[in-house]
């Protein structure tokens, strides 16, 4: 009898383990993805460009260079980082996702044939024979064969000392561009057995190579670009070098001509035609401004450049090149707004994008406002849109959502980063000048009414009741009394650890998201002597935070979305956890549904049905199949 209850107790163990590992497998559980971004990675081939979005694969038809045509998608499940074209397949690193192997022999349909899902991550890649050859970050390089494209294994490896961006292949050797270690130049004669032969260790960031007649070319981050004689690939030799203002990003080259990208956050980003026909002294010859620049593919007469668009300039004037056309991709996503069916989404350089949730797992966009200038934050009140952007706040009638009108607009006199609207008020987090008050009582007809300035740098702002709560970056929380709204005064505040990103407020408790310092659970039942009670802390900086009940919804950066229980605020527990393909910023809740804006990634849409201690708003839909026994 004993043995039996034993046996029994065990199997009710094994049940009620197998239940909680099916639990947190689920929690939370992606529903839905819009996951369209910023456009880092290039390919070209006869009349078509394959470039990333998010985490997709665009094939844009480029035959007529002055108007391309996307034609083919294909959704990955990680970001779309870089993208090599050989044959009829595409070869495409996806950060967090591996080598994923693409069938575009029919370039209007192209679909995923193959996977290789290791342990390090893949930045880059280039194909020769039956081989990819794949920059590993600091895992070095990865050969991979392909002669079977929905088969892909990894024969070889050699690691080295730096972090691999990207690598090019030439007559037996690979050339490793290999960050702060500069040139790597590896024998891959046998693909199983790769060895490091020579390096050069250029003086700055080594972040792409190509390699033409015998020469490698580097775009070396801020040390430009550097040429180097690989005629001898046991001996690399620095022979030649060129400056450009901020970053060399990257690198190709074609004839006489190398065509090199930089990032000045600034006027200086563009394309760099350069002419190498002596590599000792190459000289520019031509630029085009196109905004931060990435990855660069030549094919033709044009150049494609992934510069969070897809820019396409023609290049058949070295001294004059000029951009034709360009297929405009979804900025960062930063933060959103959930109202009626309808996600908001505040997409940086991109503006305001508007998209249908009404079915959360086939999202789309509807409609894309473009302020001319970068939107950092977006509420949404009865039917109007108040839209923080960068020096002031913008108010769209939102009563038509698929066909938002423009109503009002008040500048302000610094960035706007962070809005939230209580009754007729509208409170903006103004970065240095501290917090704006608003009277939005009539939203077509706005009226300024006050600044408090803050001590650090107000980045968002949650109200509740007559208090106005700010996430002040360095200066942590602040607590303002705007029961005068023309007359808001600071009555209390909590120096935060790390830098206070983001702010919400629920059942008389602060939820802070505070960067690197993790999440701050502050007391504020009384508000005029805030207390910090509890707090969670992960590898990666917490940059946004959502509660409803007694659940917090948290964006951790490049670890994704955390569930949190906070039922007991001082001690805050992760039930959940979701890696997303981005960089989580920050996180809304709509009913049952959580909205997480994931920067170049998009937006991903979850539940939490299948966290412990979730209490759903409604009754969570069944699944599968059976009869009803009466």
């Amino acid at each position: 009898m004993v043995n039996r209850t034993v046996s029994w107790l065990l199997v009710a163990v094994v049940i009620c383990a197998c239940a909680f590992s099916a639990s947190a497998q689920d929690c939370p559980e992606l529903v839905g993805r819009w996951p369209y971004g910023y456009a880092h990675a290039v390919a070209a081939s006869g009349d078509y460009a394959y470039f990333g979005s998010g985490t997709v694969l665009l094939v844009a038809d480029v035959s007529s260079p002055a108007a391309p045509q996307v034609v083919g998608e294909v959704v990955l499940p990680g970001m779309v980082v870089d993208v090599a074209v050989s044959g009829s397949y595409a070869y495409v690193p996806n950060r967090g996702g591996g080598l994923r192997v693409i069938d575009i022999s029919t370039p209007t349909s192209p679909f995923e044939v193959g996977s290789l899902a290791p342990p390090w991550e893949a930045n880059g890649v280039t194909v020769s024979g039956s081989y990819a050859y794949v920059a590993a970050g600091p895992d070095g390089l990865r050969v991979i064969d392909i002669s079977s494209p929905a088969s892909p294994g990894e024969v070889g490896f050699v690691d080295t000392p730096g972090s691999a961006w990207s690598v090019a292949v030439s007559a037996g050797y690979a050339y490793l561009a290999d960050d702060d270690a500069g040139l790597r130049v590896i024998d891959v004669s046998d693909p199983t057995g790769p060895e490091e032969v020579g390096f050069v260790d250029t003086p700055g960031q080594a972040l792409d190579v190509t390699v033409s007649a015998g020469y490698a070319y580097v775009a070396d981050g801020p040390g430009g670009m550097r040429v180097v004689d690989v005629s001898t690939p046991a001996s690399p030799d620095e022979v030649g070098s060129i400056d450009v203002p901020g970053s060399a990003t990257g690198v190709a080259v074609a004839g006489d001509y190398a065509y090199l990208t930089n990032a000045n956050f600034g006027e200086g980003d563009g394309l760099r035609v350069i002419d190498i026909s002596t590599p000792s002294s190459p000289i520019e010859l031509g630029f085009e401004y196109t905004g931060g620049a990435g990855a660069v593919a030549v094919s033709g007469s044009f150049a494609y450049c992934a510069t969070g668009d897809l820019q396409v300039i023609d290049v058949s004037d070295p001294t004059g090149p000029d951009q034709v056309g360009f297929v405009d991709t979804p900025g960062w996503a930063w933060n959103a707004a959930v109202s009626g069916g309808y996600a908001y989404v505040a997409s940086d350089h991109d503006g305001l994008r508007v998209i249908d949730v009404s079915t959360p797992a086939s999202p789309f966009n509807v409609f894309t406002i473009d302020p001319q200038y970068p939107v950092y934050d977006v509420v949404v009140s009865a039917s109007y849109a108040y839209v923080a952007i960068y020096w002031g706040l913008l108010v769209f009638d939102v009563s038509t959502p698929s066909r938002p009108v423009p109503v009002a607009f008040v500048s302000t006199a610094a960035r706007a980063l962070g809005v939230a609207v209580s009754g007729n008020y509208a409170y903006v987090a103004n970065q240095e000048a501290g917090l704006a008050v608003i009277n939005v009582g009539h939203p077509t007809d706005p009226v300024f009414l006050r600044y408090l300035d803050t001590p650090g740098s107000a980045w968002s702002v949650a109200v509740s009741g007559s208090y106005a709560y700010v996430a002040d970056r360095e200066a942590g929380l602040r607590v303002i009394d705007v029961s005068t709204p023309s007359s808001p005064i600071e009555v209390g505040f909590v120096d935060t650890p790390g830098q206070a990103l983001d702010v919400t407020v629920s059942a008389g408790y602060a939820y802070v998201a505070d960067g690197p310092g993790g999440m701050r659970v502050v007391d504020v039942s009384t508000p005029s002597i805030p207390v910090e009670v509890g707090f969670l802390t992960r590898m990666q900086p917490i940059q946004g935070v959502a509660v409803t009940g007694n659940m917090a919804y948290v964006a951790n950066s490049f670890q994704g979305l955390l569930v949190v229980d906070v039922s007991d605020p001082f001690l805050p527990m992760v039930v959940g956890e979701h890696d997303t393909p981005g960089d989580a910023r920050d996180v809304t809740v709509d009913g049952d549904l959580v909205y997480l804006s994931d920067a170049d990634a998009g937006m991903e849409i979850f539940n939490a049905w299948h966290c412990p201690g979730y209490v759903p708003s409604s009754p969570p839909p069944r699944h599968g199949g059976g009869r009803l026994i009466p």
